[in-house]
């Protein structure tokens, strides 16, 4: 199983090692989360240099897909050569945007007209996209899941481990990273707002 969390220059490091963090909580055999990027190193909007886990074309293939998010997201989805690399199925893939990765989402044509969430920067630019912006944290239509808001990260992961392992292992992995003393508090909330979009079978 994997999950690639598609990860360019200028990124957010909130949202891309908040989701990896949490994912990487879950220990199944065959459990792969990666950084993906277009190139062998990226630098986040603090400067941050990382190496890259995966490629854009292993992401291609990837089970579940993150869309990052960062402050050179609209040089992205200009950038006609790169955004030719990436080509993903809804029908096969879970497919989630964190902030700004929802224009690159929408860009793609992956929202098929679904509402869908992002932060308020990134808003004006995804409903000129064409895509209605919804004033919640989190969203999901079947395999696409959009969040708004860096903090939200963890609904994205919460989601795609509901998704493949259960509402078990999402308790699991939450646990080990929400607040002593506010555990119960913050497994209860993100719950609630992944319930909601998940299949009936994942639900019981």
């Amino acid at each position: 199983m994997h999950i690639a969390i598609l990860t360019f220059d200028g990124f957010n490091e909130l949202d891309s090692f908040i989701a990896l963090g949490i994912l990487n909580r879950i220990k199944t055999p065959g459990w792969r989360v990666s950084i993906a990027s277009p190139t062998a190193k990226v630098r986040s909007m603090n400067g941050v240099v990382i190496e890259a886990q995966a490629t854009l074309e292993e992401a291609c293939l990837a089970d579940a897909v993150i869309f990052g998010s960062g402050t050179k997201t609209r040089e992205v989805i200009e950038d006609q050569e790169l955004m030719a690399r990436l080509k993903f199925d809804p029908a096969r893939q879970l497919l989630a945007a964190q902030c700004s990765g929802t224009l690159t989402m929408a860009k793609l044509g992956l929202l098929n007209g679904t509402p869908a969430c992002t932060d308020l920067k990134t808003k004006p630019w995804v409903t000129a996209a064409g895509v209605d912006v919804l004033n919640q944290p989190f969203f999901a239509n079947g395999n696409v899941a959009t969040t708004g808001g860096c903090l939200a990260s963890h609904y994205l992961a919460a989601w795609i481990i509901a998704r493949l392992e259960g509402i078990e292992a999402v308790k699991n992995a939450l646990n080990y990273v929400v607040p002593v003393g506010e555990k119960e508090e913050y497994i209860e909330r993100a719950l609630r707002n992944i319930m909601p979009y998940l299949p009936v079978e994942t639900e019981l």
